[in-house]
Order: C-alpha cells, then sequence, then structure tokens
C-alpha cells in the first residue's frame, strides 16, 4: 500500500501533525477523529509508514502503552524529552497527557 497516494494514511498524517507536544493520542482516538472509529488498526499500519518530520511519537495505545517493538524505548526518550511522564508500568498517564 502506498503512502503517499493512500487517502486515509493521508488523513491520519494531518492529524498526527497536530498532535502538541508533550500531548499523546492513542491510534483508537485518531480512527474515531477521521470518523472510523473501528479502523484503529489501520491507524496503525499508517504509523508504521509516518513521514519522520512528524511527532510519530506521540501516538500510543489507548491504555498509554508505547507500541513500536526496537523503537519503543526511542518513543519513550524522546516522550520524556517532551515533558510526558510515565506511570511506573510504563504507559504515559492518559488522563494527564492525551490531547483532546
Amino acid at each position: 500500500m502506498e503512502t503517499d497516494t493512500n487517502p486515509f494514511f493521508k488523513q491520519v498524517y494531518d492529524i498526527v501533525e497536530q498532535v502538541p507536544l508533550g500531548k499523546v493520542v492513542s491510534y483508537g482516538k485518531i480512527a474515531r477523529m477521521l470518523g472510523q472509529p473501528r479502523a484503529a488498526r489501520q491507524v496503525g499500519w499508517a504509523m508504521r509508514n509516518c513521514p519522520e518530520h512528524l511527532p510519530w511519537q506521540r501516538v500510543v495505545m489507548a491504555d498509554g502503552s508505547v507500541a513500536g517493538g526496537v523503537y519503543a524505548e526511542m518513543r519513550k526518550a524522546r516522550l520524556e524529552d517532551e515533558g510526558v511522564v510515565f506511570l511506573p508500568d510504563g504507559r504515559v498517564d492518559m488522563s494527564e497527557y492525551a490531547w483532546e
């Protein structure tokens, strides 16, 4: 699936671009913002190909878990640099840092 021509991916990236410094948004929230509440997995697919210049580290799972496999620690470090504090179990406190 080509990211340059996929309209859904472009919509995802347009939202990701707006997430403010020190805030996070879940895959499911992005899907709901796009009017497709069951498309969280597709948002995840889009994020696998997210352009480098976007704040990709600000997209997390609904419970605040940081996904990303080998990039999870890098994502956490970037979020910490932005002032995001993690709970003892390693998740983002969504009540504090979720972008509404």
